[in-house]
């Protein structure tokens, strides 16, 4: 029997770390394919949406530029694989995807359960409330909705935080569930509900689709905490490290003031910092530890540009969705925008 167990015991064993070697590589494997499988929404502005002509741009599209052209200095080299919120967590998984990049939520049961590593938080959010103006016309906060209907998507945290909200508050209210976000989005503004929920920078990018979007209203509070960010599997130490240093760099770049204009005149910087971020430093080999080459922020900030220029073209002020920084805003200007050092 003591046999047997062991047999039993170093079976198992050899089963997990064939799992695990199995999902080591996608480094090698991204770079062998010649393309970055990219994980994204279906449709959402501001975050991933593509053109009449198919072309995707997007905060989160351009987290997936960055990673392709870290890799083959070339941001066009991407499958984008629009997955809606269900599907999104299973495209991961199976490998038919290599980041998934949705205005997704870092949490303990993703990090755990589901077996993700979140690279970092590229948007700090919050789920709020939309109303329509001219139906509630006397609503100016979420703790007067109780007894109204509202729409809000199937396997998100959205669903299980409005339910949260409303039981704390001892508010009754009506779900009307869908799967899909373009559905959701129609209900609401077709009137099969009274109030939209999601994310409070998803509000602001459905309000640009609606019928009327002047008769729309976010309501002030924030009733969550969502971190969004990139994930990947575990597993692979090498690729989560890829993505992750990414987004620092993206970070990094814009605190030390480089950006897609300046990047190459950067580089003859006397700062040591800066020279040792953008890999002109003597001896370095910061970029061939992560298994790219060394000069991989510079094609990161020439392609895409800093976070702030990210930012600001697909959300912020340079954007029809105009979002103010706010808490995206980098750690030493008054937000929590905030990288570890490149060294």
């Amino acid at each position: 029997m003591k046999t047997k167990l062991i047999s039993s015991l170093i079976g198992a064993a050899a089963l997990v770390a064939a799992a695990g070697a199995a999902s080591a590589g996608t480094l090698d494997d991204v770079k062998a394919r010649g393309v970055l499988n990219c994980g994204t929404n279906t449709g959402l502005a501001g975050f991933a949406a593509p053109n009449d002509k198919g072309e995707w741009s997007g905060l989160d599209v351009d987290m997936c530029r960055a990673i392709a052209s870290a890799i083959f200095d070339d941001p066009s080299k991407i499958k984008f694989v629009p997955t809606n919120a269900k599907e999104r967590f299973t495209a991961l998984q199976s490998g038919e995807i290599d980041v998934l990049s949705r205005n997704t939520t870092w949490t303990l049961s993703r990090d755990t359960s589901l077996g993700f590593n979140f690279a970092g938080v590229n948007y700090y959010d919050g789920q709020g409330f939309m109303i329509n103006a001219k139906k509630l016309p006397n609503v100016k906060s979420a703790l007067e909705l109780s007894g109204a209907s509202i729409c809000v998507q199937t396997g998100t945290t959205t669903e299980l935080n409005l339910a949260d909200f409303f039981r704390n508050n001892n508010m009754q209210y009506n779900p009307v569930v869908f799967e899909a976000l373009e559905a959701t989005e129609q209900a609401y503004d077709t009137g099969r509900c009274d109030v939209y929920t999601t994310d409070q920078s998803g509000l602001y990018s459905t309000r640009l689709k609606m019928a009327a979007p002047d008769d729309h209203v976010v309501l002030k509070e924030i009733i969550s905490k969502e971190p969004l960010g990139p994930a990947v599997r575990q597993g692979d130490d090498q690729w989560f490290d890829v993505v992750k240093w990414t987004l620092n760099a993206m970070i990094i770049a814009e605190e030390f003031g480089i950006t897609q204009a300046n990047v190459e005149e950067m580089k003859n910087s006397s700062n040591p910092e800066v020279k040792r971020i953008l890999g002109m430093e003597e001896g370095t080999k910061l970029g061939t530890d992560l298994g790219l080459t060394n000069d991989w922020v510079v094609r990161i900030v020439k392609h895409v540009g800093n976070y702030g220029e990210v930012f600001e073209r697909n959300v912020g002020q340079g954007s029809p969705l105009k979002i103010a920084r706010g808490l995206n805003a980098l750690w030493n200007k008054g937000g929590l925008q905030y990288a570890p050092p490149i060294r």
